[in-house]
């Protein structure tokens, strides 16, 4: 058995559940129980379980410091880990507080705070929660600015530039990895975006960060990418666009996961 999960290496042709190929083709998204769809910019609830299932254990810490509506919350809870979530927006973490509560179990803990994942103090978090180490890490940050969430100077959506972005992003990875176990996994769900006539590869640009700051990449995966709220009665619109241009419609996003070797 591995040290970081809880599969049975004896029972792995029952694992038919576990995604292994690095192409995620994810239909529909479970909106089942607590999870909801409506938070613009969520990510589905498929991405964490898978992640989770193959990098923790039950009773291990998981911090979110994207937290958003609670998805990777709701899903540790129902799969017995202990998870903390960081949430710059009062309004949201209200909300999605609400809905973490329903799945909540006596053998896990879930614990929500508010503040900016660049400067929350990790010590004093630590500290007040009473544990010295946590297990894994999942990141999804705003796509840069292709989504405002609020109009907070602090929020990675209104930052001015790719260089300032960026720069906000490593903040929060070392604050958020600060307490992560050596030899143990986090990774970032993000996509790319288009502007000014050309792509600008996001995600690369974040998988660089990490390996800047000397995580192993130990996966690229690519999931499908639904249609948006935004793009949803737009479909045809968009195909127009790109046949009478020179580009095409984004259809996926990344999953990264490194290793902490340091």
């Amino acid at each position: 058995m591995a040290k970081y999960n809880d599969l049975d290496p004896k029972k792995w042709k029952e694992y038919e559940d576990i995604n292994t190929d690095s192409l995620w083709i994810i239909d529909r998204r479970d909106n089942s129980g607590a999870h909801s769809g409506n938070y613009h910019g969520n990510f589905v609830p498929q991405i964490p379980h898978q992640l989770f299932a193959r990098y923790t254990k039950k009773g291990d810490w998981i911090l979110d410091p994207f937290m958003g509506s609670g998805t990777s919350l709701i899903e540790a809870q129902r799969m017995d880990r202990n998870s903390i979530g960081i949430e710059l927006q009062p309004e949201v973490l209200e909300e999605a507080y609400g809905r973490i509560q329903t799945e909540t179990k006596n053998k896990c803990i879930a614990k929500v705070i508010l503040g900016n994942s660049r400067t929350v103090n990790m010590d004093d978090l630590m500290e007040n929660i009473g544990i010295k180490k946590l297990q894994f890490v999942i990141l999804h940050p705003p796509y840069w600015d292709i989504i405002k969430f609020s109009e907070d100077r602090n929020d990675l959506s209104n930052m001015e530039t790719l260089e300032s972005f960026l720069e906000g992003f490593g903040d929060v990875i070392d604050n958020s990895t600060k307490y992560l176990e050596k030899n143990r996994y986090c990774a970032c769900v993000i996509g790319d975006k288009y502007a000014n006539s050309q792509v600008i590869p996001l995600g690369f640009h974040c998988m660089n960060k990490f390996i800047e700051k000397g995580f192993l990449l130990k996966a690229i995966l690519v999931k499908n990418f639904g249609e948006t709220k935004g793009k949803a009665s737009q479909q045809g619109i968009w195909r127009y666009r790109a046949i009478t241009n020179d580009f095409y419609i984004f259809k996926h996003e990344y999953i990264f996961v490194f290793k902490k070797v340091k």
